[in-house]
């Protein structure tokens, strides 16, 4: 009896806490359960359709320094009504991986309309929007917006997230108003945190020393 007891906790031990992460790296969740998630990859709303590799629970892992920041951006947010809505962080090298096979495929184009209207697959190489490596691995690149909280609505960006195309580009001038204004303040609100944008999308930041910069790791989201 006492052996099924210690196994029950065990499993449910296990069932809760989740695999133990590298040292250095840290479910978002443990330091603030207020900023929201929607992790694409782990579903069929992305680019490809499908469940991706690697993607195994709806969590958010990070370095611990990128969720420091993180935590810092969030506390100036909740105190104007908003919030983070994260959808990828850590990526394993698996997925970056799935992502290369899929973008070989030049037939499989489930997703086109809704993420790549304009960009034909054969270019996704040249265009820098599949690669082999992805910052994402490193554990310190974050992909994320802005949700209101009473609403809980995104704010308006121009662009879906994932949206391959010149939409997406941050400084994108065919914008409205309020959507440049959205996208100024996300931007300046994760630079005043210890994050670098990237130019070819509006979501995409980066922790400025990085504490992994040169290591691309390959252990499952679960």
């Amino acid at each position: 009896m006492k052996r099924i007891i210690l196994l029950i906790i065990l499993n449910f031990s296990l069932f809760s806490f989740g695999q133990n992460l590298p040292e250095g790296f840290i479910y978002l969740s443990d330091i603030d359960k207020t900023i929201q998630l929607e992790l694409r990859y782990l579903s069929n709303n992305n680019f490809i359709g499908k469940q991706i590799d690697g993607y195994h629970k709806n969590c958010i892992i990070v370095t611990k320094q990128s969720a420091k920041y993180l935590l810092k951006v969030q506390q100036s947010l909740l105190k104007k009504g908003l919030s983070l809505k994260i959808f990828d962080a850590y990526r394993p090298q698996q997925a970056v991986d799935h992502f290369v096979r899929w973008a070989k495929v030049l037939n499989d184009t489930l997703m086109k309309k809704e993420y790549y209207p304009n960009v034909s697959k054969s270019q996704l190489f040249n265009k820098g929007y599949i690669a082999s490596k992805s910052g994402h691995s490193r554990g310190s690149t974050v992909d994320l917006t802005i949700v209101n909280t009473k609403t809980g609505n995104e704010l308006d960006m121009g662009s879906p997230y994932d949206f391959f195309g010149e939409q997406s580009h941050p400084f994108y001038k065919k914008l409205s108003k309020v959507q440049k204004e959205n996208r100024f303040f996300l931007r300046k609100i994760m630079m005043e945190n210890n994050f670098k944008p990237y130019e070819n999308e509006w979501w995409h930041f980066t922790l400025i020393k990085e504490p992994f910069p040169n290591t691309y790791f390959n252990f499952p989201v679960e």
